[in-house]
């Protein structure tokens, strides 16, 4: 099943680079009691996600800031590694979290992987972007395939 507005998030697992190495964050920490933005992209590096996504929110980050929002997290399904090296190329620095879904278990919870086997990419994450309030999920907005619209940072403030 896939997630809607509404329904509470998935409980789960990710990994994020700190300081002292990799890091599991559950679900709990990442949105209880906290406004979160996260949002999904297809895989680190990749054209779309490198050019315009991770930029919008890095760009916008104290936008989100402004409008209540605790936490922008940008989840793909790729290792901590990956994650890490793609936020330091984009010198995201401490405006969006990097998470790492390597395995994809949770957007398979979500209900919003991916066959990307075609691409040579296996399984992925779809691109969105879910405004959460207290593990609640306020807004799911789901691209369609091969667009970039409605996870974009300015379409999700607007929401707000």
């Amino acid at each position: 099943m896939t997630i809607k507005a509404g329904d509470r998030m998935p409980s789960g697992t990710f990994k994020t680079m700190t300081k002292d190495g990799p890091q599991n964050v559950s679900t709990d920490e990442l949105f209880k009691g906290k406004k979160v933005v996260l949002f999904s992209v297809p895989g680190a590096f990749t054209p779309t996600c490198d050019a315009r996504h991770l930029p919008g929110f890095v760009q916008a980050a104290d936008q989100f800031k402004a409008k209540g929002v605790d936490t922008v997290a940008c989840m793909a399904v790729n290792d901590v590694f990956v994650m890490n090296a793609w936020g330091k190329h984009s010198n995201v620095g401490d405006k969006v979290l990097m998470l790492a879904d390597g395995n994809g278990d949770y957007a398979k919870a979500l209900g919003l992987e991916m066959d990307a086997r075609g691409f040579g990419m296996g399984t992925r994450g779809q691109r969105f972007a879910i405004v959460v309030e207290d593990g609640v999920a306020k807004q799911v907005n789901v691209e369609e395939p091969g667009q970039f619209k409605v996870s974009a940072a300015e379409y999700v403030l607007n929401q707000l």
